[in-house]
């Protein structure tokens, strides 16, 4: 290669960014969960590596651990891991704005004019000495449209510019400046350093030749012990350029540093390339530079001038990178769930406890017209795990009211409800967890055969299986008598039980009281004793000495009965405004995501609307009322108060106490099944 230089500006080739999608995932998490709409600069982390091919320069890189974790306890900077000899680490800053007007209105010089005073207060303070890896910063600015996962941004690799520009004098392949012997032993001595972990990552180093031709590497910190040896002295850099004819861009401060630190005239550098991990003296570059700076440039309080913007194809803009098509299908449509809910704790409601709501089980009893609305109202609040029972099948009528069904559901005699409303909201939404039960509810005053005794039985025990593995039902029936036996295992295990019944122009929501029962009880196993406990705790009021709250059948005290037969056709279909049941199950569901917000859950005291009850309106999502009756005609709804009743045909002391005194040590819900076998009422007295 012909000697480059001879009075020539030194010319640096400018560094390249590289940014992980990684980067971009947990910036958007970031966001979302942790920084909201606070826009402060984020400290940021990136690395780069010596050029270790001849035709391909190493970037400057972002990983996802550019960033600070996006948990909560851990600290707000990224975490620094030293010792990776393909990680030379780089300090920076991130600015996120909130919208592209503040992106496109940011002051971009006075940003990188403010990273480059960084550097040269780390020079002047001898901090750049100590620890070279100041000498290099990153400042990225950005905007993140995380509805189009649209990612504006633009890199800047801050650089003090010497004035006037350093002159090159020589610039050659390192294997034609050294003599052989010379060059065996740079080649060892950067090899060592390379290899070593307390070095491998410092990239501003010295390297020393004595006059026995024998090569030492060393720390910045020891020029002056070099100086008075009389040693032939080089400032070494890990090079990311492949170029021949031109120095990488971390020499450009490194040459501020000789400069303001040292004061020297002319230095000679080498640019430390590699192949395949080991030095590549026929890769790597040596030049000599002249620095001649003004009167005063030195000077701490005249800070140079600083450049560094990168380039999008030769042009001065920002860059642009769109996730949505190289994302899982599924995982873009989580993100874009989950993202109203998130924003809603920007602003709006910053205690809203989505972790809670993601993991509720919540099991829906009918899946007509309002457990389908209900349905889709948990998917928009972010509930994911989601049990539908029915046993009917969808009809012709179905579709229009029923907005998780097609004609095609029901094709061939109808497919059940259970299992095409799954079908339905796994095509919504892919990440549901939802499962589909086709089974019958036992209803109390409907006839049983002999045969169907034992299927009965079994119905029973799933039923209160599947109430025991939930954290909340729903009672979405059509029939009275279809909601006693959820109604009465919902109070002996104290879930969380919302109703939601319609009439033809009207409509009732209400969540249920807690159970008799102020602890759970073990009833398979009770001695006397401890059956004794259990029916002390049988009562009308709480653990607190507040009164219950009533269930759907406290304001009833007739036993419910079979109200399906000798219907005619208007009585046997759900005839109903059709603008009902979506108003019922959003307040449904409104209602039970203000118990799991109220300090008190299921046990929270009934507010009523214009109460004048003190601190009620502290709760983040309004008062927490205990039913709702709504009516069309007149455009109103109410929100009333119900206790429990001591005559209540489903969650009673009387009732409770019945089934805890049962005979033969049966199960619990074997002697509730065998109640609704004897097709006997529960009368109380």
């Amino acid at each position: 290669m012909a000697k480059q230089g001879s009075g020539s500006i030194l010319q640096f080739a400018p560094l390249q960014s590289s940014v992980d999608e990684g980067f971009w995932h947990r910036l958007s998490s970031l966001k979302l969960n942790k920084f909201g709409i606070d826009d402060s600069p984020i400290p940021i982390s990136g690395f780069y590596a010596p050029c270790s091919h001849p035709q391909v320069s190493n970037h400057l890189t972002l990983l996802a651990e550019s960033l600070p974790s996006d948990s909560n306890d851990e600290s707000t900077m990224p975490p620094v891991i030293r010792g990776n000899r393909n990680r030379c680490y780089v300090p920076g800053i991130l600015y996120n704005t909130n919208t592209m007007e503040g992106f496109h209105a940011l002051y971009k010089q006075a940003l990188l004019k403010a990273e480059a005073m960084k550097i040269w207060e780390d020079i002047h303070s001898g901090k750049a000495v100590e620890d070279c890896a100041v000498l290099s910063r990153v400042l990225l600015i950005s905007f993140a449209d995380l509805k189009k996962w649209n990612f504006h941004y633009w890199f800047a690799f801050p650089a003090l510019a010497l004035d006037p520009p350093a002159t090159l004098v020589d610039l050659r392949p390192a294997s034609q400046w050294f003599t052989l012997e010379e060059a065996e032993s740079v080649s060892a001595a950067c090899n060592e350093w390379r290899n070593s972990s307390v070095t491998a990552d410092v990239p501003f180093f010295l390297v020393s030749i004595g006059s026995d031709s024998h090569a030492a590497v060393k720390h910045l910190k020891d020029l002056e012990a070099c100086q008075r040896d009389g040693q032939k002295l080089l400032f070494a850099f890990y090079d990311p350029c492949h170029l021949p004819n031109n120095p990488g861009w971390p020499l450009r401060n490194f040459l501020a540093l000789i400069s303001a630190r040292w004061n020297l005239k002319t230095v000679r550098f080498l640019c430390y390339r590699e192949n395949r991990g080991f030095a590549d003296l026929n890769l790597s570059l040596v030049g000599e530079a002249l620095i001649t700076v003004q009167q005063g440039w030195r000077e701490q309080q005249c800070v140079p001038n600083a450049v560094g913007w990168e380039l999008n194809k030769g042009r001065k803009v920002p860059r642009c990178i769109n996730l949505a098509k190289s994302m899982d299908p599924t995982r873009l449509a989580i993100s874009a769930a989950d993202l109203n809910l998130k924003l809603m704790r920007w602003r709006a409601l910053p205690s809203l406890n989505l972790e809670i709501l993601f993991s509720l089980k919540c099991l829906l009893l009918g899946a007509g017209t309002l457990g389908c609305q209900v349905a889709r109202m948990l998917m928009a609040w972010g509930v994911r795990k989601i049990t539908l029972l029915d046993n009917g099948r969808v009809a012709m009528s179905n579709p229009l009211r029923q907005s998780l069904y097609t004609l095609d559901d029901c094709l061939n005699g109808g497919d059940f409800k259970a299992t095409a409303a799954v079908r339905s909201l796994q095509r919504i939404f892919p990440a549901v967890e939802a499962e589909g039960i086709v089974m019958a509810i036992p209803m109390p005053g409907h006839p049983v055969s002999s045969q169907e005794e034992k299927s009965v039985l079994e119905d029973c025990k799933r039923l209160n299986d599947l109430i025991d593995s939930h954290d909340v039902i729903f009672l979405l029936t059509d029939t009275r008598e279809s909601r006693w036996l959820p109604t009465l295992l919902c109070a002996n295990s104290n879930k969380i039980t919302i109703t939601a019944a319609l009439g033809f122009d009207s409509f009732l929501v209400m969540r249920h009281g807690p159970g008799p029962f102020n602890s759970i009880l073990n009833l398979k196993a009770e001695t006397e004793n401890s059956l004794a406990a259990g029916m002390d705790n049988l009562a009308l009021t709480n653990t607190d000495g507040q009164h219950r709250l009533g269930c759907y059948f406290c304001n009833d005290v007739v036993a419910p009965t079979d109200s399906t037969s000798n219907r005619t056709l208007d009585q046997q279909c759900t005839v109903t405004r059709p603008g009902l049941a979506p108003i019922a199950s959003a307040l449904a569901v409104e209602l039970l995501v203000g118990i799991l917000h109220h300090p008190n859950g299921i046990f929270a005291e009934a507010e009523i609307a214009n109460s004048s009850s003190g601190g009620n309106f502290e709760l983040p999502l309004g008062i927490l009322p205990h039913q709702i009756r709504g009516s069309l005609p007149h455009f109103q709804q109410m929100t009333l108060l119900g206790h429990s009743s001591n005559s209540c045909t489903a969650c009673c002391s009387t009732v409770s106490s019945v089934l805890l005194l049962v005979l033969d040590n049966c199960d619990f819900i074997i002697q509730v099944s065998r109640i609704l076998l004897l097709k006997t009422n529960i009368c109380t007295s």
